[in-house]
């Protein structure tokens, strides 16, 4: 069985004490001062840098109180970031997201105000409970970067991330998200409660003020995206980008999938790898990487048939199948 938290644990573990290229060098920095703010959550922590690498959206669905606003705030500190929130209930509307225009007397003609969204890292927090038309909003953001108001296209500044944290389905006052938003997130996570001793750790740290206040930036926006770039140029040999697609189409077969992932899962998948080789301080891909990633990028994106349903099947369950199942290529 490929377990993406023993992977994600050894990762860290590699990055936080190998010296080597500078992708290692710089991720280590950065995961060692978010760690200042959010304590006991290693795998999460690699996780969310990886998806930065990938210039991916994060999908962060927990209960209230377990840290995930912090955590968002602890790596637009550390990474230099302009960060933008908004709390998202059922009055929230498209243009407080994207912005609008108002009329100028001066120049008797429409001026932009820019939208929250227009930032580096931006949280959705509690983003199912808005409606279907404000959830909208964020999608062309995340698919192109940009936003349209009246005809009108204003592009993103880069980096460009979405934390997006999702309270349980069933929770009060929450609607599932769509499909195709679902999609646009690279990986779904959960943090989940601290263990006592990094919940005593917690409560300790507090005497001391805020430990986010401690956190400093130990990158530029520039030197993130030229880290981004160097990710991007990782090398993926054929035989894995045949395993790739492989993997995915065996989610479109299976009998327990009714859909399976799509090509943009593909791409992410690929991405995700691709970052995973760079943190580790290689500039090729190996079927580990592409491993380790599978799970967590493809489970959000599926929709299991009603036998599954019935049966209490999880979609992890069934990746972790597909991939014991698809023989991996020799590298």
């Amino acid at each position: 069985m490929f377990s993406s938290a023993r992977v994600c644990y050894t990762l860290f573990i590699t990055i936080s004490t190998r010296k080597g290229g500078r992708g290692l060098n710089q991720t280590s920095r950065i995961l060692e001062e978010v760690k200042k703010a959010v304590c006991g959550k290693d795998r999460v922590l690699v996780w969310v840098l990886t998806v930065l690498l990938a210039r991916g959206h994060v999908l962060l669905e927990d209960i209230p109180g377990v840290g995930k606003t912090t955590m968002a705030l602890a790596f637009s500190r550390a990474l230099g970031l302009d960060y933008g929130r908004v709390q998202f209930t059922p009055d929230v509307l498209p243009s407080d997201i994207t912005g609008y225009s108002i009329f100028d007397k001066e120049s008797g003609t429409m001026r932009y105000q820019p939208g929250v969204i227009l930032c580096n890292l931006f949280l959705a927090d509690e983003l199912n409970r808005a409606t279907s038309r404000t959830q909208s909003a964020l999608l062309e953001a995340m698919e192109e970067g940009q936003v349209t108001v009246d005809g009108v296209s204003h592009r993103i500044p880069e980096p460009f991330c979405v934390f997006a944290t999702q309270n349980p389905t069933g929770a009060s006052g929450t609607q599932l998200l769509p499909d195709s938003q679902m999609d646009r997130f690279t990986v779904r996570l959960s943090i989940g409660y601290p263990a006592p001793a990094d919940e005593r750790e917690i409560l300790l740290s507090r005497q001391k003020g805020n430990p986010l206040l401690q956190v400093r930036q130990v990158v530029t926006r520039e030197e993130l995206l030229s880290m981004q770039q160097e990710a991007a140029n990782v090398y993926v040999k054929p035989e894995l980008a045949d395993y790739i697609v492989s993997l995915v189409g065996k989610t479109r077969q299976d009998p327990m999938i009714a859909r399976g992932a799509s090509p943009r899962a593909t791409l992410s998948l690929g991405a995700m790898a691709k970052s995973v080789a760079y943190v580790q301080g290689r500039d090729y891909v190996l079927p580990k990487d592409i491993q380790a990633v599978f799970v967590s990028t493809c489970a959000h994106r599926l929709l299991l048939s009603a036998e599954a349903d019935a049966k209490g099947m999880r979609a992890e369950e069934l990746l972790e199948s597909i991939l014991k199942s698809t023989p991996a290529p020799r590298i």
